[in-house]
């Protein structure tokens, strides 16, 4: 019995000088210094493509508020290409066709499933709203939508709003306001076996 108390005495007094080590007696490494853990042998890693920072510094407030003087742009204010519109589908069909629906309309799966329904983008009110409106909204939320400022980052916040422009556009021109080349495309793709869902 005496020996099983010497020995538990022991054990105990290994685990609680374990218990006192000082956590700056550890190792450690500087932000700069080399490891190799990591197959570049650097400390400091660099953040994953699509992290949202908290520190980056205001470079136009057009662009990172969506605002001027305190009123919402009117235009996108960063240049508009088929590459930035394709990133915008994509976020889009991520972040916003959950709710929003695939063409906009407001149908989307979570709508289907029960939850209420957002506005159509499809609406004259949201047709003609600022585009630093909706980057608001994305950014801070709006009635039932919660903010999505740190999930998506400003320019892929711009991209989506590209995109809904695109799908407002799709839904609204006419095709007497396209060019001839356009129309006779337009009317090929829409004819049976026009090859429409190529």
């Amino acid at each position: 019995m005496r020996l099983a108390t010497l020995l538990g005495a022991a054990v105990l007094a290994l685990l609680v000088t374990a218990c006192t080590q000082d956590m700056g007696t550890t190792g450690r490494l500087l932000p700069f210094q080399s490891n190799g853990f990591f197959k570049d042998g650097s400390t400091a890693l660099i953040p994953p493509e699509g992290t949202v920072s908290r520190d980056e510094k205001v470079r136009d407030p057009a662009v990172e508020f969506g605002q001027v003087g305190g009123k919402p742009v009117t235009r996108i204010p960063v240049p508009v290409s088929l590459a930035f519109m394709n990133r915008g589908r994509g976020r889009y069909n991520i972040f916003c066709a959950p709710c929003h629906g695939i063409t906009g309309y407001g149908d989307g799966m979570i709508v289907r499933r029960g939850f209420l329904a957002p506005p159509s983008f499809h609406t004259e009110e949201l047709r003609a709203a600022p585009a630093g409106e909706i980057f608001d909204v994305i950014t801070h939320g709006h009635g039932a939508m919660y903010s999505y400022a740190d999930r998506v980052n400003v320019m892929d916040r711009w991209a989506i709003i590209a995109y809904i422009r695109a799908l407002q556009q799709s839904q609204h021109t006419r095709i007497e306001s396209l060019s001839p080349g356009e129309q006779r495309k337009l009317t090929g793709l829409l004819k049976p076996g026009g090859g429409a869902h190529e």
